[in-house]
């Protein structure tokens, strides 16, 4: 009995404060120039594991995994090149990826997260500030936006090189909602 009741009381602390994605409650933009003209597209399919504490974020960490063929912009010829190999090439790089190395606050429900950035097999470091807020019920809401340059993932490769067709930053925008994270 001392030994299970020993383990009972381990348990709980050894629980990572966590919080599960409402993955129909958020979404992943991103946002291009082609010749010129904003145009924003989203992944219809991610998944993220995610061990935070408003409290103390220090101790965090964010995993990502977003699906690469289900990138879009709403218009179906646009849509039926970007899995292919100049773009996302979502066969042989099925998922891109973001995995957080440091997270921090910067006070008021602002944060900054450090990590790194996986598409076509390519890392690179990137910083993510973001913010969160209570939405309601059991649920926050971590938005944010960060740039990115597409060429040094070799989206829009070969002949889509020329950044005077497609502009080369492409602008990401998330909505996160989360259940489950402890109180801000």
């Amino acid at each position: 009995l001392p030994i299970l009741l020993t383990l009972a009381a381990a348990l709980p602390a050894a629980a990572e404060p966590g919080a599960k994605l409402v993955a129909d409650k958020s979404q992943i933009a991103f946002v291009t120039k082609q010749m010129g003209v904003p145009m924003e597209g989203a992944f219809r399919k991610f998944d993220a594991q995610i061990a935070f504490d408003p409290k103390k974020p220090e101790g965090g960490s964010v995993a990502l995994q977003i699906d690469t063929s289900s990138a879009g912009f709403g218009v179906p010829m646009s849509d039926a090149e970007l899995p292919k190999s100049p773009w996302f090439d979502a066969a042989k790089f099925p998922q891109a990826s973001f995995q957080s190395s440091t997270i921090k606050a910067l006070g008021d429900g602002k944060f900054e997260m450090a990590g790194k950035l996986t598409i076509k097999g390519t890392s690179k470091s990137v910083t993510v500030p973001f913010a969160i807020a209570p939405a309601g019920g059991n649920y926050a809401v971590a938005t944010g936006s960060f740039t990115v340059q597409r060429l040094d993932y070799k989206v829009g490769d070969g002949e889509w090189t020329d950044t005077s067709v497609v502009g080369n930053d492409v602008q990401v925008r998330f909505k996160l909602t989360l259940s489950g994270l402890g109180p801000l």
